[in-house]
């Protein structure tokens, strides 16, 4: 969920969220320690992260084995043995087809004009409530909130209790272990308590469809289907919230090539949100070890490099998203650009996020549409006094002030 870079949009200075985060630079797997002690292969090579999130010789689960090295300090939501994310082989797939028809790019598209129609009515009360305004308060966090909450059927969700589960859930420092095994205990509680609601009166949302498959299933474990919801929750709102924010801070603070034409249409719309979720960062490296974790299972050799069975790896996807044999970096000149290659910011393989159409769809919407409603919408403050969240997995500003 990490990415770093040092690039810059038209016209602008280079970011302090940028270039003040550990970059790790493309090179053959060479050897660190995570802050537990334990020893980790850093991958950073566009095509050795690649493989690494591909080859089935290195998996999730066994980052969770009875034999398994402490990976993390304090726990988080990525840490939970039943969620989806850390079982491998065809169990995953199992679990993964309960939800993925949900997500495919047809079906997303068809939440096209409904997200649209959230988007202008954000928009509207931006303008109603007058300049300057918290862009995130008014429309980057209650954008991916209202479309995870309509998606899963949870309209009276408390987007305050929301913030708080999430935050718990994704921290590294912010918060000390008793307390994250707290809000976690609530909000696996709140998972159960959505099933209990669904399984009593079925909808047409995501929950409801997915009790219904694991239903046909048979064999799916009630603490898989608490996980796999209050994880499609975070996960549903957390990354959309920091890809837009983040990339907010990044086009509107002094040029207006690139805003101007965000405005004209919405394939150019698509095209920047392409390279801003390749190269803008979800995550601060300064925070946590950067990369997507494995374990291999057997010795698997790696950008030329022999790596024991039995070791933890960190796929680096930032670096390998800047990896200059792949791509240029420069955003000034690329942004509104075809990918050279993949990007691998939501993962690659077996375990690739689900919801990529989804994000993919609200920032190409939110982007054009607020471009054309506002042309002349700006940073209020610097940049240097922008309050940043810190201590969590990703990292996103808590408020921004605009102004137009």
């Amino acid at each position: 969920m990490s990415t770093e870079n040092s690039a810059t949009s038209a016209g602008t200075a280079p970011l302090p969220p940028l270039h003040c985060m550990r970059k790790l630079e493309p090179g053959p797997p060479r050897l660190a320690a995570l802050p537990t002690g334990t020893p980790v292969w850093l991958v950073s090579r566009h095509a050795d992260v690649r493989q690494v999130l591909t080859d089935p010789r290195l998996g999730r689960a066994p980052l969770y084995a009875p034999d398994a090295p402490p990976v993390t300090v304090t726990p988080n939501i990525l840490d939970d043995p039943q969620s989806m994310l850390n079982i491998d082989g065809t169990e995953h797939q199992r679990l993964r087809r309960t939800v993925q028809r949900a997500f495919t790019p047809r079906a997303i598209e068809r939440w096209r004009p409904w997200v649209a129609s959230v988007v202008e009515s954000l928009i509207d009360e931006l303008i109603d409530q007058g300049s300057p305004a918290d862009i995130i308060a008014g429309y980057s966090r209650p954008l991916p909130v209202a479309v995870i909450s309509r998606l899963m059927g949870l309209d009276n969700l408390d987007s305050k209790r929301l913030a708080h589960w999430s935050d718990h859930a994704l921290s590294t420092t912010a918060f000390s272990a008793e307390a994250i095994v707290t809000a976690m205990t609530e909000f696996a509680a709140f998972g159960a308590e959505v099933i209990a609601e669904r399984r009593a009166a079925p909808g047409e949302d995501l929950v409801s469809s997915l009790l219904s498959a694991a239903a046909e299933d048979g064999s799916i474990a009630e603490g898989q289907l608490v996980a796999l919801v209050i994880g499609l929750v975070v996960a549903g709102h957390e990354t959309t919230m920091t890809s837009l924010g983040n990339a907010l801070v990044y086009l509107l603070q002094d040029g207006r090539e690139a805003w101007q034409r965000l405005s004209s249409d919405e394939a150019s719309a698509a095209a920047a949100t392409e390279q801003l979720l390749r190269a803008v960062p979800l995550g601060d490296a300064q925070e946590h070890m950067p990369g997507l974790m494995r374990r291999t299972v057997e010795d698997v050799e790696i950008g030329g490099v022999v790596i024991p069975a039995g070791s933890v790896v960190a796929a680096d996807a930032s670096a390998a998203n800047q990896d200059p044999a792949v791509f240029t970096e420069d955003l000034r000149t690329e942004l509104f650009s075809p990918l050279a290659a993949p990007m691998l910011t939501f993962g690659a393989g077996p375990h690739h996020c689900l919801g990529a159409w989804l994000a993919r769809m609200e920032l190409e919407l939110a982007l054009h549409r607020l471009a054309r409603r506002l042309p002349s919408l700006r940073l209020a403050d610097a940049v240097e006094q922008i309050d940043w969240r810190r201590g969590l997995l990703t990292r996103s500003p808590n408020s921004l002030r605009v102004t137009w």
